[in-house]
């Protein structure tokens, strides 16, 4: 009866190869056991990796979600401050003028034009507010400033009035100029025709921000605020009567802009709202997801240890038998 018997060179290469398994096993196991995942996925999960990656595309679904939902937020939060600010600025102007009545008045038009010619300066500017380079009341037009400057502006209507010498013929040519189809789209509005694109916050879920300068409740902010410029405008030759009855007509357009800037403010509150729990919901989701994630690539530790130990176990054996094989000689198989 014959023997097989394995030549020292193909041991060699054996032992070898049995060290470097197990080396690359035990360096798996490892890393297994300090980051708590598995490193060999399809085998994990026995080939069916359909459930995982059904949740990786909606984690990164998620992640654009949450990315669209904050910038919503920062743009909604920048939109409401200006409005605050605008809101403060004509409301302001509207009630100093109001609260000094005719008498008032006729004493001191030099100081309320000045006061709303810095008005006006700051409702354009407030208007033309951009963050992060794209402006906020452009429309679709992000990268162009909503209104033209201010001296633009009064230079149109400056041409339109001039003329006029009653309050009813100056009211008149400002309505107008800030109606639909008037001066104001020629000239003074520079963003676009359309709204910005919306804000997606989840799968069928989007918010539209239609808040545009060139909206009524703008038209009306500055026409009030232009129509007391005008009044102290010297060039257009204005009796004392006619400019304190512009005055105070500009205090009550202020008014009325203020009461609708106030229904703005509140629709945008609403679509605060409506962003902050569309962020809180893509945040509980990413967790969720998250730990169906870790779930499906967690290594169970216990394990992991028991099969390291057993690794360790076989690497050590290993070096016993290849260090007591290397110190066979021709002599001692002799004996």
């Amino acid at each position: 009866m014959s023997t097989l018997s394995i030549g020292d060179l193909a041991q060699s290469v054996y032992l070898r190869r049995q060290n470097v398994e197990l080396k690359t096993e035990m360096a798996r196991l490892t890393s297994e056991l300090s980051s708590g995942k598995v490193q060999d996925v399809t085998e994990h999960l026995g080939g069916d990796v359909t459930y995982l990656t059904d949740i990786e595309r909606n984690m990164r679904l998620n992640n654009v979600f949450e990315r669209s939902t904050q910038e919503a937020a920062s743009y909604t939060a920048t939109m409401q401050a200006s409005l605050g600010y605008l809101q403060e600025t004509v409301g302001n102007l509207a009630h100093e003028i109001l609260s000094l009545g005719a008498q008032g008045m006729s004493s001191t038009h030099q100081h309320l034009g000045a006061t709303a010619r810095s008005a006006m300066d700051a409702v354009i500017s407030t208007l033309n507010t951009a963050i992060g380079g794209r402006s906020l009341f452009s429309g679709s037009a992000t990268d162009s400033t909503a209104l033209q400057d201010a001296e633009t502006i009064l230079a149109d209507l400056q041409t339109g009035i001039s003329g006029q010498s009653t309050l009813a013929g100056v009211e008149a040519v400002l309505d107008g100029w800030f109606d639909i189809g008037g001066g104001f789209d020629s000239v003074a509005y520079a963003g676009g025709a359309d709204h910005l694109a919306p804000f997606q916050l989840g799968n069928g879920e989007r918010i539209d921000l239609s808040i545009k300068a060139d909206g009524v409740v703008f038209r009306e902010a500055l026409k009030a605020v232009v129509m007391a410029v005008l009044s102290q405008d010297k060039t257009l030759g204005f009796t004392g009567e006619v400019r304190s009855q512009m005055l105070a007509r500009s205090g009550e357009l202020g008014i009325g802009a203020n009461d609708t800037l106030t229904a703005t403010r509140a629709t945008l509150g609403h679509a605060q709202a409506r962003i902050e729990e569309a962020g809180a919901r893509l945040s509980a989701q990413k967790t969720s997801l998250e730990i169906a994630r870790n779930g499906l690539l967690s290594a169970d530790p216990y394990d992991t240890v028991v099969r390291l130990e057993e690794t360790q176990f076989r690497l050590e054996s290993l070096y016993t038998a290849t260090s007591r094989l290397s110190q066979l000689s021709l002599v001692g198989f002799l004996k």
